[in-house]
């Protein structure tokens, strides 16, 4: 049933701005709060008590007095309840449990031994569930799931399409849900990585950026005015299978020439076959140690990203550009060869603007975001989301 423009919509809107000021800006006074949010100060108290009520929020005492009476802080309750990121890969899984305000108190890593839909979701249940009970008791316990997948997913929660894991038409959400019995919230894992820089990375003070999650393969999530772009049906963002060469290589999607094909983990790994290398941390690990030959390779693919990348901003223009996933751990040797390669490739007053970095959360981008959705989720339910 439609709710209607009235007393009771009202207030569910000014307490989901009173609960989002909190949130962020904690600790606050009431009178802070009413200066903030343009409440009256009645209004506020009351908001404030309800959220007390329902253990969202709690005073710890006395703040600086600006002339009068000194007053009541309030705080946000990030032990009211926990919530579970997940972020699944090719081989790997991670899942991490947070507090509500996004920090970790247990991760597991899970190793997916079977590339299969079922078999994976019932590898990864077993290790969250474990999570699970490491909760401590709290008022509302587990408030729900988010995960982060890298492939095609619909506002159902349906993984439509993941070519590296080789899933299709995967109802992902309704799994794990009746596995986990708490609500899930699933996207795509470039998506779930942009969330996890803006809310704790190194796009907390941004609002347009480009997040490119450089894995196995390259998606990209893009926000503009701090807003994820989803596009018609919610398939935004699938950057890695632009084409960049006409001809080129087959691609698990059916194209030839996808971006990463030439600039992902996997494309590094099919160029370090005649080196007898066939896992990311080995090459890593001879780049370190002065391999010319490793070395060689990442500067290859860091020009393979830059073209890319170039074109990103020219079509975007975004103010940052931030590349996360398992190639955050290659900045030392691609960082040059992108640089090279975008100032050469974008328009001047483009480039000028943008800045290019990597993401501060290294490869925890997408868990951390997957997470910070389930506790959006739960916080906005019966609230209006502004």
């Amino acid at each position: 049933m439609q709710t209607t423009g009235d007393q009771y919509l009202v207030k569910k809107l000014n307490k989901s701005i009173v609960l989002d000021r909190i949130v962020a800006h904690s600790p606050l006074s009431r009178a802070q709060l009413s200066e903030m949010t343009g409440l009256n100060k009645a209004t506020v108290s009351t908001l404030v008590g309800e959220l007390a009520e329902e253990k969202l929020v709690y005073e710890i005492g006395l703040g600086v007095s600006s002339g009068g009476r000194k007053p009541v802080m309030l705080v946000f309750n990030k032990a009211a309840g926990f919530a579970v990121g997940i972020d699944i890969g090719v081989k790997y899984a991670i899942a991490i449990l947070t507090d509500l305000d996004g920090h970790t108190i247990a991760e597991r890593q899970i190793r997916l031994e079977r590339r299969d839909a079922d078999s994976a979701i019932r590898a990864i249940a077993e290790a969250v569930r474990s999570l699970m009970a490491q909760a401590p008791d709290s008022p509302y316990g587990i408030v729900g799931a988010g995960v982060g997948v890298a492939g095609i997913v619909d506002d159902k929660g349906t993984v439509l399409f993941a070519p590296n894991l080789e899933w299709e038409h995967v109802e992902l959400k309704q799994l794990l849900e009746q596995q986990l019995g708490v609500p899930v919230v699933v996207d795509n894992e470039a998506n779930a990585g942009a969330l996890g820089e803006l809310r704790f990375g190194a796009a907390r003070e941004a609002s347009d950026i480009v997040y490119l999650s450089v894995g196995t393969g390259i998606g990209a999530g893009i926000t503009i005015g701090g807003q994820l772009m989803r596009g018609f049906g919610g398939f935004f963002g699938e950057v890695g299978h632009t084409t960049i060469e006409t001809n080129g290589k087959r691609c698990r999607c059916g194209n030839k020439g996808c971006w990463e094909q030439y600039a992902s983990e996997s494309a590094i790994l099919e160029m370090a076959e005649p080196l007898g290398i066939d896992r990311f941390e080995s090459l890593i690990e001879l780049a370190h140690g002065g391999s010319p030959d490793a070395i060689r390779l990442f500067h290859q693919v860091g020009e393979s990203l830059g073209i890319g990348i170039a074109s990103l901003i020219n079509t975007f223009n975004p103010e940052l550009v931030l590349i996360g996933n398992q190639m955050t751990r290659a900045e030392s040797w691609i960082r040059s060869a992108i640089d090279r390669v975008v100032a050469a490739r974008s328009l001047p007053f483009h480039r000028k603007q943008a800045q290019i970095r990597f993401a501060s959360l290294d490869t925890r981008s997408a868990v951390s975001g997957a997470a910070y959705s389930a506790v959006s989720a739960f916080l906005t339910k019966d609230r209006i989301t502004l």
